[in-house]
């Protein structure tokens, strides 16, 4: 068959790329067009997203596409992380610059909702584990702080939607990021109305959701224009990216519960494929989550602060004037001692620190173990506390799916990390087959291409990326030193 280019945008928390995915009906070869970064901007005391400047990198991003591959591109898609948005008026306005969700404004939200409304019940009506970024504590931040603003709203479209419209002008809100939402209902399928109603937060925003895969429209004239495209189409992929990223896991196992993923990178994002959402009690005393997946599937897992932990130490040592690049800290890390300090890297100090060293230390101090005293200590520390972190929540996991998990995928940026992968192993007693890197890109891709009619079911998407990349695996050692920091680990987590 002849060649297919799809191009998938990839809006990460620190950078974005355009990726061309260029499909032979047997293997996807993704190859970078345009990368370029991202963050959050400081607006007065405020966080923000610069979505004028990403929209104008996306076009970038296009007319390189352009320029490179002429008129072989058939579609477009988004995707980017979940729970931020964007409002908008009936006459298409931005109400003012997108929060970041790193934001302070939604601290103590959490608690307000379930003043209102319990836990109970918040979860039985969107299956969303609680975490004062999710959007639902955002939109209940501006109703209080600006509900002026909040009356004018038309439209809300979480990130990847509003990126759809600048490209064709559509306002529907696709699927897998909408449920990350904490404002939608896991059976109904549909926004919860009920439970938005209760917290006096306005419903007319809410508009359509359609699933992943939905041809949205095509290119708008001004935007071909202006990139030297034709007018190709614009297909909504899982816009959500770990949902992305979980399309492309490349087992064989597909429709059952005897494999997890961890998606790594800033964030770990571990769980399994669950045809249905699983709000039951247990699932909400260990705070999981209920996530939309690909054809309608939901993805039972929990949000872990991942990589950001050695991100943010990295940035800690920088300011001490100690520049060290990730593969020498990794190196260092390697060198260290074994399983000394541990930590919890789900406790709320590590969500936003101002300095992350010293909230391992003070950490550490608190719950009586000697501080990590080199920077290969703190980031083996964070190595380690992560690996064991993923244990507690496999166990989860296996209770309620009642099966035994066989093998663990990891597939996103931290698949590069081999000491992370051999921890992980390690400490979940499991193989894990590591890869690909870029299953986000991929999934986005494949989507994009079954969309096409170039390719048939999930199971066949995994099987392309199985055909398409390099898996590493990693098999467990050390079991007893493990197992034996496990115990220390709960002792520290439910302290």
């Amino acid at each position: 068959m002849t060649t297919q280019c799809y191009l998938g945008v990839d809006l990460g928390a620190s950078s974005g790329r355009v990726m061309a995915g260029l499909f032979d009906g047997r293997e996807m070869r993704i190859e970078e067009v345009h990368r370029f970064e991202n963050g959050p901007v400081h607006y007065g005391e405020s966080l923000r997203w610069d979505v004028l400047r990403l929209s104008t990198e996306i076009e970038n991003g296009l007319r390189a596409a352009a320029a490179r591959y002429s008129d072989g591109l058939v579609s477009v898609g988004v995707d980017t992380w979940g729970v931020d948005y964007v409002l908008m008026t009936e006459t298409d306005e931005l109400l003012g610059q997108p929060y970041n969700y790193r934001d302070s404004r939604t601290r103590g939200m959490l608690d307000y909702a379930c003043s209102r409304v319990s836990k109970a019940e918040i979860f039985d009506q969107t299956g969303i584990q609680f975490m004062e970024i999710n959007t639902l504590y955002q939109l209940l931040a501006m109703n209080r702080s600006n509900p002026s603003l909040m009356e004018l709203a038309d439209q809300i479209l979480l990130m990847p939607d509003y990126f759809h419209w600048t490209l064709c002008g559509s306002k529907a809100v696709e699927f897998t990021n909408a449920t990350t939402t904490q404002c939608y209902h896991p059976t109904k399928r549909e926004w919860s109305y009920d439970l938005l109603r209760r917290l006096e937060l306005p419903t007319k925003m809410f508009g359509e959701t359609v699933p992943p895969g939905t041809k949205l429209g095509r290119l708008r004239e001004s935007v071909a224009k202006r990139v030297g495209l034709p007018r190709i189409n614009v297909v909504a992929p899982p816009t959500h990216d770990t949902a992305a990223a979980v399309a492309a896991v490349p087992t064989a196992q597909t429709g059952t519960a005897n494999w997890c993923y961890i998606s790594s990178g800033t964030w770990s994002l571990m769980g399994i494929e669950v045809p249905q959402a699983v709000v039951s009690a247990t699932a909400l005393k260990y705070n999981l989550t209920n996530e939309g997946g690909i054809d309608g599937t939901y993805r039972l897992m929990k949000n872990i602060k991942g990589l950001w932990l050695v991100q943010e130490c990295k940035r800690s040592f920088e300011r001490r004037g100690n520049s060290v690049s990730f593969a020498e800290l990794t190196r260092m890390a390697e060198q260290a001692r074994p399983l000394e300090a541990l930590v919890n890297p789900d406790d709320g100090r590590f969500l936003s620190p101002e300095d992350m060293v010293s909230e391992f230390r003070s950490f550490c101090s608190e719950t009586g173990q000697g501080p990590p005293d080199s920077e290969g200590a703190l980031v083996r520390c964070a190595l380690e506390s992560l690996a064991l972190k993923y244990r507690m929540v496999l166990e989860q996991l296996e209770e309620l799916s009642g099966e035994r998990i066989e093998t663990i995928h990891i597939v996103g940026g931290g698949a590069h990390n081999a000491l992370l992968n051999q921890f992980t192993s390690n400490a979940c007693g499991r193989p894990v087959l590591a890869g690909p890197t870029e299953a986000t890109v991929l999934g986005n891709l494949l989507v994009q291409a079954r969309t096409q009619g170039e390719v048939g079911s999930l199971a066949d998407i995994r099987e392309i990326v199985g055909r398409s990349t390099q898996l590493f695996e990693y098999t467990p050692t050390d079991s007893a030193a493990w197992d034996h920091a496990y115990e220390r680990f709960l002792q520290l987590v439910h302290r």
